[in-house]
């Protein structure tokens, strides 16, 4: 089961410059077959890459924060958890560079023995978290995500971005053959207004 949560993402402790590689398998032997025992942990890795899809995603070496709890049931491992990190990419409709942060909840059962009803297992005394991390991170991210819900794109002609620059437009064009058309028209109107000014100075 995973919740989806805009937040600011937590800061990390100062001094920590180099985060881990990615690392979430967790040794778990002090919970196996023990229920009620509760662990907490808290994780500050380094993504790694794939966490996205074609237009967003965490980039490879962005910081990630986990808050974990493992607990010991009968059937396995409870693991909840809490991850925050930011996903950049580009609007898919004006093209500029856009961050958006991102929050997930996990919840899921490790089984001591895998079947039909758990995704997860415990493989001998260790679960694996980062299938789990990295589906829901990437299962959160926006499709067609857009710098503003108001963003009106890129002009088709020009290709300026339309919210820089309000009122932008462009003369409509004219077909090059009506246009020579148009010219004989006007040198038809100025002689029949000729020949009518002509008419008047007869008649007095």
């Amino acid at each position: 089961m995973v919740h989806v949560k805009k937040t600011p993402p937590r800061k990390s402790a100062p001094g920590k410059t180099a985060l881990r590689k990615i690392a979430l398998t967790l040794d778990v032997v002090d919970l196996i077959h023990r229920p009620g025992e509760m662990r907490e942990r808290t994780i500050e890795v380094a993504a790694p890459a794939g966490w996205g899809n074609a237009v967003i995603g965490v980039r490879e070496g962005e910081p990630v924060h986990i808050d974990v709890r493992l607990e010991s049931l009968h059937e396995g491992i409870l693991v909840s958890a809490e991850v925050d990190t930011v996903a950049r990419g580009e609007c898919v409709r004006c093209l500029i560079d856009l961050e958006e942060v991102v929050e997930v909840e996990i919840r899921e059962v490790f089984a001591y023995s895998l079947d039909d009803a758990f995704d997860y297992d415990v493989h001998e005394t260790q679960v694996d978290l980062e299938p789990v991390v990295r589906d829901a991170v990437v299962l959160s991210l926006p499709f067609q995500p857009v710098c503003q819900a108001e963003c009106t794109g890129l002009c088709p002609q020009c290709g300026v971005r339309l919210l820089d620059n309000p009122g932008h437009e462009h003369e409509v064009p004219v077909d090059p053959r009506w246009a020579a058309l148009g010219g004989l028209a006007g040198v038809k109107e100025e002689d029949v207004g000729a020949a009518e000014s002509g008419a008047e100075k007869e008649k007095r």
